[in-house]
């Protein structure tokens, strides 16, 4: 199905982020993302997965290894067109927001997921409005984000503590709602144009929880996933460590449809 065509931020650099994931073989998403999201959903053959905000396909391929009927959807024509290339004729692709599910039927999905996308929508709350909708009865919407508590855009850095050596997170403004545009190519010297950025949306985490009870989801799993990355010799190197596997990058939420 295709939607008017919109430009959006991750249209922008379609091209780049699709570089990014093919080429990078230890990023977070080959190395931490992806294994808990299959381990999680535990596709079983014929089942029907829906992939919001899916980008060029990277998560829906995988799916439909794993021989899931998959579908994605992107708001960006970009990715979309990226994703069609790369993928068997087998998966669906549709352009249009995650909140408008409107060539889907009611109850009509197995299993849904939001992965490092729900914090660069909006309208989340229509996004569950509409996952509700489609998912058939117990369906499953797994999503996950940017850890709230812990990477809030310009509001959460790294320090270093020298009197107890120890490495510590700082984070500000945890319950403001805030809007943030984030610079995709911040250093001048990528060769990319510095002006790219992506929107990005901080909310505490009672904010999704709420919203998933109001659309008519129980939360049954949370999960926490940290880094699987080590730093180089150095003598903050073991205090890089720790702090690694004591502050979380990304929080995971698994929801399940209770409303009929």
């Amino acid at each position: 199905m295709y939607m008017k065509q919109q430009k959006t931020s991750w249209g922008k650099v379609a091209d780049w982020y699709d570089e990014l994931l093919e080429k990078d073989s230890d990023s977070y998403q080959q190395k931490v993302v992806l294994p808990n999201v299959l381990r999680l959903l535990d596709i079983k053959k014929g089942e029907t997965v829906l992939d919001l905000a899916c980008g060029q396909g990277f998560f829906a391929q995988e799916f439909h290894k794993k021989g899931a009927k998959t579908i994605g959807i992107d708001i960006a024509p970009e990715l979309i067109e990226i994703a069609r290339k790369k993928s068997p004729k087998e998966i669906q692709y549709h352009i249009s927001s995650a909140d408008n599910l409107s060539f889907l039927k009611d109850d009509s999905v197995d299993k849904a997921t939001a992965i490092l996308a729900i914090q660069n929508i909006e309208n989340f709350s229509g996004v569950f409005k509409e996952c509700s909708r489609v998912l058939g009865k117990s369906g499953r919407l797994l999503i996950v984000l940017n850890h709230p508590a812990f990477r809030i855009p310009e509001k959460t850095s790294w320090g270093w503590d020298e009197a107890a050596k120890t490495q510590y997170r700082r984070v500000g403004e945890y319950m403001s709602e805030s809007r943030h545009k984030i610079q995709m190519h911040p250093s001048t010297g990528s060769g990319r144009d510095p002006g790219e950025y992506t929107i990005s949306f901080h909310r505490p985490i009672q904010a999704y929880v709420k919203s998933l009870a109001k659309n008519g989801f129980a939360i049954t799993r949370l999960e926490e996933w940290i880094s699987h990355k080590k730093s180089q010799s150095g003598p903050r190197a073991k205090a890089e460590d720790i702090a690694r596997k004591e502050i979380p990058l990304f929080l995971c939420i698994e929801a399940v449809k209770i409303n009929d």
